[in-house]
């Protein structure tokens, strides 16, 4: 699986706006590849910020 794919799993199974260091915590990915994981989502839309620096997928 993809680090885009995990990133969205943890998201969804929290049920609440993750920032970076959350989401590298509960995944166990390296901080770096989650930030870079998460400024590709951020371009593509498949993540949105509903409160400043925490975020969720986006409902499509």
């Amino acid at each position: 699986m993809n680090e885009k794919k995990i990133i969205l799993e943890a998201m969804k199974k929290a049920g609440e706006p993750l920032n970076a260091g959350k989401i590298a915590e509960l995944t166990g990915l390296d901080r770096k590849v989650v930030d870079k994981a998460m400024a590709e989502m951020k371009k593509d839309g498949s993540i949105v910020s509903p409160v400043r620096c925490k975020w969720e997928p986006a409902v499509k």
